[in-house]
């Protein structure tokens, strides 16, 4: 008989209602209340193990951290096939994505939560536990990392996307479509990524910082970013990464400053690439040592430049590590 470990974080999947208010209290239960309501496989060992009972805009790079030591000591058992992790829908594309980056095993981690609570008329929550036990035990998702199992799908780490504040169908994978999917009892896997990126020997993660760019936006909040010792900041920029002429001066006394400063797009799909040539472009970023971040979002490219630099990679590591 296989076993799974499912380790729970709090989130609307542990939630239940105030009854004084009629609102929500997000991780109020523990991961054994929680298993309790859950019809769970008969033919798995589960063992449920409480990591945090937290509502998950509480997540930090600590408790990353400790997420991920959590796992590795989970894996120290050879007899564990699978970690299930619950997660608040609100940060778990970027707990998935670190956990992607830096748990070595190859036996599979699947990310999991809920839109509705487990009292809600429709709850996804059961349905999603069951399921992304399963797919944890399967052996086809060995070797693949970190994946997000959520409404019937099997999803990239690094390229699932919140799209949706409440609707059960609340992450996709715009543009590249699942891994797989786990219909009732079946689970089925379709492709796999072509290559797996890992950088295990992370103890501390420094502080990065996201800056959109908007129409007639200035260097401001980059300039903010680097007196309160950013080390790292990840711009958002327009369309192929284009922003503001107002925020080059910025950005290039941020570079200078020792920060490391990287483009990304905030249109859903599509490479950050040199195209055009004027003040902002992409091109004229390159000059004063901004990293481009090709198709990175700019949650999961912050993720993964804190990882770069927690490993100390240098620039120009960073730079080939994002073209892949």
């Amino acid at each position: 008989m296989k076993t799974v470990v499912l380790l729970t974080t709090g989130g609307t999947i542990a939630s239940k209602r105030n009854p004084k208010t009629g609102l929500l209290i997000s991780g109020a239960l523990t991961g054994k209340e929680l298993s309790s309501m859950c019809e769970l496989p008969n033919d798995l060992t589960v063992d449920v193990q409480s990591l945090f009972q937290i509502s998950s805009n509480q997540m930090t790079f600590q408790l990353l951290l400790e997420l991920k030591e959590k796992i590795e000591d989970v894996f120290k058992d050879k007899a564990v096939d699978g970690i299930v992790v619950t997660h608040g829908t609100d940060t778990l594309e970027e707990t998935a994505y670190f956990l992607d980056l830096t748990i070595a095993d190859e036996r599979p981690v699947v990310v999991t939560g809920s839109q509705r609570a487990p009292t809600e008329i429709g709850s996804d929550a059961f349905l999603n536990i069951r399921q992304a036990i399963l797919a944890a035990s399967n052996d086809h998702l060995k070797g693949i990392g970190t994946t997000v199992l959520f409404n019937e799908k099997i999803l990239s780490a690094r390229y699932i996307k919140k799209v949706h504040a409440s609707n059960l169908d609340g992450f996709r994978v715009n543009g590249y479509g699942n891994l797989g999917t786990v219909d009732r009892e079946e689970v089925h896997l379709y492709q796999r990524p072509v290559q797996r990126e890992l950088h295990s020997n992370v103890v501390e993660l420094p502080s990065v910082d996201i800056i959109p760019t908007y129409l007639g936006g200035d260097g401001r909040f980059i300039r903010a970013a680097v007196t309160s010792g950013a080390k790292g900041i990840v711009i958002e920029g327009a369309g192929r990464g284009h922003v503001p002429p107002l925020a080059v001066d910025e950005i290039r006394n941020a570079i200078n400053q020792g920060v490391v400063v990287l483009l990304t797009t905030r249109a859903d799909e599509g490479l950050v690439k040199v195209v055009y040539e004027f003040e902002g472009s992409v091109e004229h970023l390159l000059q004063q040592g901004v990293l481009l971040g090709r198709d990175y979002d700019s949650k999961k490219a912050r993720i993964k430049l804190a990882t770069l630099l927690a490993a100390k990679y240098n620039k120009e590591e960073i730079q080939m590590l994002f073209n892949q």
